[in-house]
């Protein structure tokens, strides 16, 4: 089985992106996967300065909670990042962490596969669409690595309203299995 990493970036309590990344670990940890599950409340990722010492050093120069997802990306075979919507983007918080995960480039990582779980307020597709070409972008940087999927939870907005949201729980829960 594989080595998973969900990251949960949104820092509201009761939020639906990391109901939604605690589903999917449920689905993953039942299929036998080897599951790690971060989230970014209460840690502190500073911005990436763009000095690239990372690339020689193999990590971050700025000393952080960064370093802490990046080891645990870096060894993952899969990692699932789970955010918010908001302004038809990825989460404030996520930008930062993959920015500073700059030090990845000249390792030896183990990922393979990347999945987006997005939940948003207002519902369409084509809501969750600059959000997923965000991380794409970032995924396009490491050529062993390809984005796999999307799960969308649109229309969703009050704290835990996830939970009442039986189509997407399970969709949630079937790409954990399905990793």
């Amino acid at each position: 089985m594989s080595k998973v990493v969900i990251i949960s970036t949104s820092l509201r309590g009761g939020s639906n992106s990391e109901i939604l990344a605690q589903e999917c670990r449920r689905g993953a940890e039942e299929a036998g996967h080897q599951v790690t599950f971060l989230s970014l409340k209460g840690k502190k990722i500073s911005y990436c300065v763009g000095c690239l010492r990372c690339q020689e050093r193999g990590s971050c120069v700025i000393e952080d909670d960064a370093a802490e997802f990046a080891k645990a990306v870096e060894q993952a075979e899969i990692v699932v990042f789970a955010t918010p919507i908001y302004y038809y983007e990825m989460s404030g918080q996520m930008k930062p962490l993959i920015d500073r995960m700059n030090c990845l480039y000249a390792s030896d990582y183990q990922f393979r596969k990347v999945y987006m779980i997005a939940t948003a307020a207002e519902d369409g597709d084509f809501i969750f669409g600059k959000a997923y070409n965000g991380l794409q972008g970032w995924v396009d940087c490491f050529e062993k690595a390809e984005l796999c999927g999307l799960v969308c939870g649109g229309g969703i907005n009050e704290p835990k309203e996830a939970k009442t949201c039986a189509d997407v729980m399970r969709k949630a829960y079937e790409l954990g299995k399905n990793l």
